[in-house]
């Protein structure tokens, strides 16, 4: 400030105030602002943290629901293009979709088609039934929506594999978000399969529903049939 000797100040008491006084004060305020600077910028840095970890704990807690109806939008809006997925999910074109990992094939092959299928339970296997071409996760949608339940074999494998788990929460997602008071997820406990070993998921939908435990036990085994014959077809 130019001149600066030369000026008078006064309080707010309009004493008059010597220029050290006034230095003093202005360095007081200086530092002040500084220190209201650093506070704003902290609350508004943990603030903003805040915001992201609650929104992302959402998220992350919500990732299948985001999924399946990012994927039943998709198909809303560009499912038009593909007739057949109008046509198999109107009418069920499945009485099932068998949702297992690849270790329990020999289980699949050897046991469930012959056991279903002569039957009359209609089946829809990956390996069999996938449309060549399609994205596997559009493979998955179709699946499940065009089949009146979704089996999924339970194993360790099973538990294993990244695109297992997905079947079963798209499935998990289908029977919650899209079928009403059916519940069109059904599980099999193939083999013993530790707590532990099982994502929070599918602990709480075992808590909150039935399953049905495979046993090779002769009575025990046909009892077996007949109940997952049974919960298919009603």
């Amino acid at each position: 400030m130019a001149d600066f000797q030369y000026y008078q100040f006064f309080n707010d008491k309009t004493e008059q105030m010597s220029t050290t006084d006034v230095l003093d004060d202005i360095s007081h305020l200086k530092y002040r602002c500084y220190s209201y600077t650093f506070i704003i910028i902290t609350c508004v840095i943990v603030l903003a943290l805040f915001i992201f970890i609650v929104i992302g704990g959402l998220v992350y807690k919500n990732r299948w629901k985001f999924r399946y109806f990012m994927y039943r939008t998709r198909n809303t809006f560009f499912g038009h293009r593909n007739t057949a997925y109008y046509t198999a999910i109107k009418n069920y074109q499945f009485d099932a979709f068998i949702s297992y990992a690849e270790d329990n094939t020999r289980f699949i092959l050897d046991d469930v088609i012959p056991r279903l299928e002569t039957e009359n339970v209609s089946l829809c296997l990956h390996q069999r039934d996938f449309l060549p071409g399609n994205a596997i996760s559009d493979n998955i949608i179709l699946a499940i929506q065009s089949s009146r339940k979704t089996v999924v074999i339970l194993s360790n494998a099973f538990l294993k594999s990244k695109w297992c788990l997905y079947e079963f929460n798209m499935a998990r997602m289908d029977s919650i978000y899209s079928r009403g008071e059916d519940i069109s997820l059904v599980l099999v406990m193939l083999e013993t399969v530790p707590d532990s070993a099982m994502p929070l998921e599918m602990l709480r939908w075992i808590q909150d529903n039935n399953y049905i435990e495979y046993t090779t036990d002769h009575e025990g085994n046909a009892l077996f049939w007949d109940k997952l014959k049974s919960v298919i077809t009603q």
